[in-house]
């Protein structure tokens, strides 16, 4: 079998599953980013522009909570997919559900269809994401050495999808350059474009994956049996009884509402991870040696969680500044705000394979919590930097230069390259040998808890705020990066001799 994958060469000397993969991920990145270039402006936009007139602060915590949901909705992708369905169904039935949430937007039923919408693309998001990466792995034996490459292909795929999604998507929403909506924006035709390229890596992922993918995708790694699947049941049951009992009493005393609701999915968002690294630490399966590499990670989780409320606010507060503080023309050329949200995957298209060189060739590198130190003062200064405009020129300057904008973005990809891949490394080599699925799980809670606590803190955003909201936001992340860069031998020491 290893040999018959071995002589599988074509695509680009790689497996033809590759391919399947590769495509399905890029239009299903190309759906998710192209829906959340515009989504902001359309929550917020008034109700005779074409939005649903929401104020910006909420429409900022919707967009933030969202982001959160997505992770969170990923533990739960993986668990479904190792014990029920497989992958390969797993990743279908959220591709399907995806689409539909896209489909949601794009008709013109108001708040209603937000809120669906959002369901449909949390789930489906949470169910694919996690799974397409597992199912990359599933195409190459052990002793495969184009697992690496093969990796950064299919890396490749899901930027080139987001990098071109926040140019096409408002291009459709602004009348495909043609005027067809009279100089106004149809959001739902941006939105109908996000759900037709959904379900154009669908048809691709359903014709190519019969053909090409492994088939020992179609059956769960771990399946469940009737035993194990009862206190599943169980405990289910008592979360979804428990949470009709929270809205049951909001409703009661006349709190029901979508802010109160973000702040519950803010609380669940913290304590999940709190239960996990209790539940790790107080399990007699988990060794000695590896509850020490487990109390290592918890400042990296926390430093992770902090980055990942500064990058992830691409799509919330910078693109705020980009609607309302950013001339959108340099000489001649004009483009939207959303066009934007395209520099975050066309710099780390940019920045890895400068950073893959330096990691092979840099023989006295930082151990990972050096990185991680670095990485959170590099995000810091990100957002200090974004302090500057308002600084020199004042907030009733009217707008200020992209460039700004374009370094921001900059700065905070570097940091992400110190701090995602090595984070995704060495999440894998710190998880104690009985929970490698739910440590893996962790690295997505530390992005779902950064963005439930900017869920909180972006509606202190405004352009009146701008100066103490960027500059605060920044020395945290610096403090807390020259803090973690006291303990960075305390830390590697408590790792075991893990680098």
């Amino acid at each position: 079998m290893s040999k018959q994958k071995n002589l599988d060469t074509s695509f680009f000397g790689q497996p033809r599953g590759l391919s399947t993969l590769f495509f399905t991920e890029m239009w299903e990145r190309f759906s998710y980013y192209g829906m959340r270039a515009i989504l902001l402006f359309y929550m917020y936009y008034a109700v005779t522009k074409g939005g649903l007139g929401m104020d910006q602060a909420t429409a900022a915590s919707i967009m933030s909570i969202y982001g959160s949901l997505v992770y969170l909705a990923c533990v739960v992708g993986g668990w479904l997919s190792d014990r029920v369905w497989g992958s390969r169904r797993t990743v279908f039935i959220g591709g399907v559900l995806i689409m539909f949430g896209h489909i949601a937007l794009s008709l013109p039923f108001g708040v209603s269809a937000l809120y669906v919408s959002i369901a449909l693309i949390v789930i489906g998001t949470g169910l694919l994401k996690p799974n397409v990466s597992e199912m990359v792995g599933g195409l190459y034996s052990p002793e495969d050495r184009r697992r690496d490459s093969g990796f950064s292909m299919f890396v490749f795929g899901i930027n080139l999808g987001a990098a071109v999604a926040p140019w096409a998507v408002p291009w459709a929403a602004n009348g495909f350059g043609l005027n067809l909506f009279h100089g106004e924006m149809n959001f739902h035709a941006g939105f109908s474009l996000a759900a037709i390229g959904m379900f154009f890596g669908l048809v691709q992922y359903v014709v190519d994956g019969r053909k090409y993918l492994s088939k020992d995708s179609l059956y769960p790694d771990d399946p469940i049996d009737k035993e194990s699947l009862r206190p599943v049941i169980i405990w289910s049951i008592v979360g979804v009884v428990a949470l009709v009992i929270i809205l049951g009493l909001l409703a009661a005393m006349g709190q029901l509402n979508i802010n109160n609701i973000i702040t519950i999915i803010t609380v669940i968002a913290i304590a999940l991870p709190i239960y996990y690294f209790v539940m790790m630490l107080n399990s007699k399966k988990v060794t000695k040696d590896e509850k020490s590499r487990v109390v290592a990670y918890i400042p990296l989780f926390i430093a992770a969680a902090i980055f990942w409320a500064i990058e992830e606010s691409g799509s919330v507060v910078l693109a705020l500044f980009a609607e309302q503080r950013t001339v959108l023309h340099i000489g001649g050329w004009h483009f939207a705000a959303a066009n934007f949200q395209t520099l975050n995957p066309l710099f780390i298209m940019i920045l890895t394979p400068f950073f893959v060189a330096l990691w092979d060739h840099w023989k006295k590198q930082p151990s990972a919590p050096g990185k991680f130190a670095a990485g959170l003062v590099i995000a810091g200064l990100s957002y200090v930097w974004m302090a500057l405009p308002a600084m020199i020129h004042g907030t009733t300057a009217g707008r200020v230069s992209p460039f700004w904008l374009v370094g921001s973005w900059f700065i905070v990809e570097i940091a992400e390259m110190l701090i995602s891949p090595i984070g995704l490394s060495v999440t894998t080599k710190l998880a104690p040998k009985a929970f490698k699925s739910q440590m893996m799980s962790m690295w997505f809670l530390a992005d779902a808890a950064g963005q439930a606590v900017n869920a909180q803190v972006v509606k202190y955003y405004s352009s009146a705020t701008e100066v103490p909201y960027f500059l605060i936001i920044g020395a945290v992340s610096i403090v807390f990066g020259l803090i973690l860069c006291l303990f960075v031998k305390k830390i590697h020491g408590l790792m075991d001799g893990v680098d």
